[in-house]
């Protein structure tokens, strides 16, 4: 995902939504924002176990928020890095209207009451 204008399918708005909707998430986001950080000193940041916000990078990694990279520290030992991928997103009804064209996930039985 780059700066240019996100032209979605449904899949993809719900992959990023559903990504977007997690206050954990958004933090992660919020502190990769000041640029890129390897994930222990991500997890310290937001006061999140390593662990936890490995399975978080995962969803953003996925949706195309975050990308990460591997590197040799001085000590040998490797560390992944993580930053966010610049993006804007700009929702519409008609926009909304043409991703749910698209969608290919079925409807969730227990949201439809």
């Amino acid at each position: 995902m780059g700066n240019e204008t996100l032209n979605l399918t449904g899949d993809e708005l719900v992959r990023l939504l559903a990504a977007l909707a997690s206050p954990q998430r958004l933090r992660i986001l919020a502190e990769l924002a000041g640029g890129r950080r390897y994930v222990t000193e991500l997890a310290r940041k937001v006061g999140l176990s390593r662990p936890l916000v490995h399975a978080h990078l995962g969803k953003l990694s996925a949706a195309g928020l975050v990308t990460s990279q591997m590197e040799l520290a001085e000590e040998g030992h490797a560390i992944r890095y993580v930053e966010a991928t610049p993006f804007a997103l700009l929702l519409t009804p008609d926009s909304i209207a043409a991703a749910v064209r698209t969608l290919t996930i079925p409807d969730n039985p227990k949201e439809s009451s």
